[in-house]
């Protein structure tokens, strides 16, 4: 497509239209979202678990050309919603060429476009800005000063131009003005100094900006967004009241509501369709990514776990992407040629968990490792359940209560783990019964049965210990409250 060149162009082009003068980036957003609710489109692509909840609001919220605040813990999206809103907005909009602040060509608002306009009228050269250069974001930190939003004055370009430092030529323009006729967010609002939030006010409220006390006005087109984190409305900050007043909707963003919604997110967000190196191909039984999005599950319902902190999506993300990563490496040592996690390849990856939970002081007592290995013990227990409630298993324990015992490793190579599996009466009966791998592939049934040997360990009818061996479960009394410690499963005889 060939774009107007100058403004005489301009003029006789499709860009003449009333809408294109005169028309807010709010109206803009607005008849955009419209277009797509009528045919049916994806309004927020890749934002998952939010279609009842969330997303009729922002729709809400955009039809009703508010400023928008998202208030969620870290990990509920929020920025990638923020900038998904850039979908929002015209392919490309025409601007006075080398205007810092998008200057409409029909009403400029910078004195350098004005002067460029009157000098060179119908010959006044434009630019076309897509969309995606129209969104701009700024991480609040408590360093951040008026002239980073707002502006300041530049004696440089007073002693080039030779203005006096009172002249608008002489203005450095911030992100706000450099945001005009486009969505400027600010993720993290709490920790934005209340004078910064104070020089928002007008923005918002009159659509206009002061820079340095000049007798001046920049009636900006911009919509404003912001994101925060309840914790952060104590522990760093917080929003000042007049400006919460002047945001027209707060959204409460939320985790997964569901297990299955957590494992669509994981599986769309985390490096799961990796290259692999000749010979080798990945299979990644149904069960391995319902365990570790319960991980996160119970992770949030846990009274160990500071709830206030909460327990970001990244969570599973990262577990799921280091699972397929201790199995690739078993795969490439044993020169095998398929990949398959296991659950001894989730206990591999705690340092994916212990990073992402902050603890209570219950939970500080007993250690992040400990805390990680109980979740991923409960989880599968979870899990467990949904496959095998109605299985029969007492075989398996009955071999293991007559003195039987099975070691797992990460790294045992899959048929040699097989032979051994196939040891344990009725083991590769309940492994077919599950219905969930492929009987004639040596690596998938090991995945299969050490999920059912470590459901009966989760549901109390075999003991594992440090040393990562299934023996009898003890009979002794345990806590009611938690699952058993590692360090209480007893040893191998």
């Amino acid at each position: 497509m060939a774009f107007p060149k100058t403004l005489g162009e301009l003029k006789s082009s499709q860009y003449n239209e009333q809408k294109y003068k005169n028309r807010s980036v709010k109206d803009e957003m607005r008849e955009n979202l419209i277009r797509k609710l009528q045919f049916g489109e994806t309004v927020f692509e890749g934002v998952v678990g939010y279609e009842d909840t969330v997303t009729p609001q922002l729709v809400n919220a955009i039809l009703a050309k508010h400023n928008i605040i998202l208030l969620g813990l870290r990990g509920q999206a929020k920025s990638r919603i923020l900038r998904s809103l850039v979908n929002l907005l015209d392919d490309y909009i025409p601007v006075v060429s080398g205007s810092e602040i998008n200057d409409n060509p029909y009403a400029p608002l910078c004195r350098t476009s004005k002067v460029k306009l009157a000098e060179m009228g119908d010959e006044t050269p434009i630019d076309f800005v897509p969309r995606d250069r129209r969104y701009v974001e700024k991480l609040a930190t408590p360093d951040v000063t008026i002239a980073d939003i707002i502006g300041d004055v530049d004696p440089i370009k007073a002693a080039r131009g030779g203005h006096q430092l009172s002249d608008e030529l002489t203005i450095h323009y911030g992100l706000l003005p450099r945001a005009n006729r486009g969505i400027f967010a600010i993720n993290e609002l709490p920790d934005l100094a209340g004078k910064i939030q104070v020089g928002l006010f007008n923005i918002m409220q009159e659509g206009d900006i002061q820079i340095k006390g000049y007798p001046i006005r920049l009636p900006l087109d911009v919509a404003i967004v912001f994101s925060a984190n309840p914790e952060d409305y104590t522990a760093r900050g917080k929003i000042i009241t007049p400006l919460k007043d002047r945001i027209g909707s707060e959204i409460h963003t939320h985790y997964p509501a569901t297990v299955d919604a957590g494992v669509t997110i994981t599986r769309q967000e985390a490096w799961i369709k990796r290259p692999l190196i000749d010979g080798l191909s990945l299979s990644l039984p149904k069960f391995i990514p319902e365990i570790v999005e319960h991980i996160a599950f119970v992770a949030r319902e846990d009274s160990r776990i500071d709830k206030r902190s909460g327990v970001s999506q990244r969570l599973p993300i990262s577990v799921i992407e280091n699972v397929i990563s201790s199995a690739e490496r078993r795969a490439i040592i044993n020169r095998e040629s398929l990949v398959v996690p296991r659950i001894s390849d989730i206990y591999a990856s705690l340092p994916s968990i212990t990073g992402k939970i902050e603890l209570e002081y219950e939970g500080e007592q007993l250690g992040h490792e400990k805390i990680a290995r109980d979740l991923i013990k409960r989880a599968t227990g979870q899990a467990f359940m949904h496959y095998y409630s109605k299985a029969e298993y007492s075989k398996v324990v009955d071999w293991f209560n007559r003195g039987g015992s099975l070691k797992v490793s990460d790294s045992e190579p899959s048929e040699k783990y097989l032979a051994t599996l196939k040891k344990i009466p009725g083991l590769i009966d309940l492994v077919a019964f599950s219905n969930t791998v492929a009987l004639d592939k040596a690596a998938e049934v090991v995945s299969a049965a050490e999920f059912l040997l470590e459901g009966l360990y989760a549901q109390k009818k075999l003991a594992r210990n440090e040393q990562n061996v299934y023996t009898v479960a003890k009979q002794e009394k345990q806590s009611a409250r938690y699952y058993t410690d590692w360090s209480d499963t007893g040893g191998v005889n």
